[in-house]
């Protein structure tokens, strides 16, 4: 929930970006002090085929302090437990370490077809249970989002997508 993603003036702003934060604003409180935001940041010096994807787009070449890499201010307040990548996928040792080997993870923010689709991959390949709150997510554009979120739904049992009020209210 990065102010990259929800700044209408940038290049990675999500277009449903305040949607997709109604839907996360509505998990928080089911989930508590389990919650952890996560945020993309550039590498200092980006190797292999990263250096192709930055010049592509320059602009995200900002240390970790920048303003573009914040969480918005709202998240911000409400963020205790935070990880940091340089990779579009936050399943990190981290975040393994967090959910443990037989946790269920509940993915939720932005870009549904970029952060949100490479964890939920990583995650359900780890062997966790993943449940991704598909209204309380955002793509890059309303197909890339439905296009993302069909190709989670084929990994079921592994992946299922549901709905805020499936996760919070008993429906799925």
């Amino acid at each position: 929930m990065q102010r990259v993603f929800a700044d209408p003036g940038s290049p990675w702003a999500a277009p449903r970006f305040a949607e997709a934060a109604a839907g996360v604003r509505r998990l928080l409180p089911a989930f508590g002090d389990r919650v952890t935001f996560t945020r993309f940041l550039a590498p200092e010096e980006p190797e292999g085929a990263w250096r192709a994807y930055y010049e592509r787009w320059p602009f995200a070449r900002q240390p970790p302090h920048a303003p573009l890499w914040r969480l918005t201010d709202e998240f911000a307040a409400r963020a205790g437990d935070v990880v940091d990548a340089a990779t579009f996928g936050k399943w990190t040792p981290e975040l393994a370490e967090r959910v443990g080997p037989d946790g269920r993870l509940v993915l939720a923010g932005v870009s549904t077809d970029c952060c949100v689709l490479s964890t939920t991959l990583a995650a359900a390949d780890a062997g966790v249970e993943v449940l991704v709150a598909a209204d309380a997510c955002a793509g890059a554009d309303d197909t890339s989002h439905a296009r993302a979120l069909h190709v989670m739904d084929l990994y079921r049992p592994l992946i299922r997508v549901t709905t805020v009020a499936g996760l919070v209210g008993g429906e799925s």
